[in-house]
């Protein structure tokens, strides 16, 4: 890694005008300060990168790596956020937010300057870029979701399993013509694990049961969600069931489907998957909840074992990390699979006639 040094003489300056600029406790002209600053840049430099890598060299800090997209809101995100603090506190550790886009160059930045000991990342796709940062680097982390290529520790509700629960669940109570809408076309477009596994769990469940199963994309575009919808649900024969998993926009899919004359759930039965759990907007529909708590609980905990056990994540042989249930835990301990359970009203059968 580069050193204070290196970047004064990349930049032609003493190492003592390095830190002036850094620190800003004295004048520096503007050409210097450029000098600098580009020096900087070019060789990837930070003031702590090499007490990085003394292993005494602890911030108790761990970085929540979250997707945003600036204007839009996502209430899980700040759920996870939440939780996940409460969790890492629970072990003495604080919370650092990382909300790049694709938050590569942050976790670079974070890693290489000592911020934060180890890594929690949100909305893991496929071949993430994020997780080859990390194994490059060396930085400890843990996932919320998983990338079958990742050999990183990590927990995650079965979405496989989950939506193929709700549609089996929706044809048991009678419904042979079911919609379901997946996760947004641009989550779907990139790979993310929760997306790609809801859509493999309704061509399953579809297989499996004697029902119709339209699958519909979702939009992030409200506008384009409804007019979506409205489409499915003129379709005739009418669908009697919706199963939901993309729930971001679900008060305009609500909405949607009100303008569209249906009752819920005299003529359209709708089923969650993924609610945030005690959302009381939503204790009326049937629903697989996302264990928020105990995914949180878990990855604070996988990634505070993957500091003390060095970069290859496995757990140190002196502690004994919590496991999911016999029925669902894989064989690796590192991770946390969980098995979905359905909450809330049965799911009302289809309208007579």
């Amino acid at each position: 890694m580069a050193t204070i040094k290196d970047v004064a003489e990349r930049a032609g300056v003493a190492p003592s005008t390095v830190s002036y600029v850094l620190s800003g406790s004295r004048k520096i002209s503007e050409d210097t300060r450029r000098a600098v600053q580009a020096a900087i840049d070019e060789l990837g430099y930070h003031p702590r990168a090499s007490a990085r890598t003394l292993r005494s060299s602890r911030t108790n800090v761990l970085a929540l790596a979250v997707p945003r997209v600036p204007g839009e809101y996502r209430a899980i995100d700040g759920r996870f956020a939440i939780d996940v603090t409460d969790a890492a506190r629970g072990h003495g550790y604080d919370v650092l937010l990382i909300t790049e886009g694709d938050g590569a160059g942050a976790l670079r930045r974070v890693a290489r300057s000592g911020l934060a000991d180890a890594a929690v990342l949100m909305a893991v796709e496929e071949r993430d870029p994020r997780i080859e940062v990390l194994h490059e680097l060396g930085f400890p982390a843990a996932l919320l979701g998983h990338d079958d290529h990742a050999a990183l520790p990590w927990t995650d509700l079965d979405w496989e399993a989950a939506v193929a629960l709700a549609i089996r669940e929706t044809a048991a109570a009678g419904h042979r013509r079911i919609v379901f809408l997946s996760s947004a076309e641009h989550e779907i477009a990139a790979r993310r694990g929760y997306a790609v596994r809801g859509l493999d769990g309704a061509r399953g469940a579809t297989a499996e049961t004697e029902a119709e199963v339209r699958v519909l994309s979702s939009h992030r575009d409200p506008e384009k969600l409804g007019h979506r919808l409205r489409e499915a649900l003129a379709v005739r024969p009418a669908p009697t069931a919706l199963v939901v998993q993309d729930l971001i926009l679900l008060p305009h899919l609500l909405g949607a489907v009100s303008s569209a004359g249906l009752r819920v759930p005299e003529d359209l039965s709708v089923v969650l998957v993924g609610s945030l759990p005690d959302e009381l907007g939503i204790r009326h529909l049937p629903r697989i909840d996302l264990p928020v708590a105990e995914m949180s609980t878990a990855v604070a905990r996988l990634a505070i074992d993957a500091i003390s056990a060095g970069s290859d994540g496995r757990p140190p042989s002196s502690q004994k990390p919590t496991a999911a249930p016999a029925s669902t835990a894989p064989a690796d301990a590192r991770h946390h699979l969980i098995e979905p359970r359905m909450a809330g009203p049965a799911i009302a059968p289809p309208p007579s006639g």
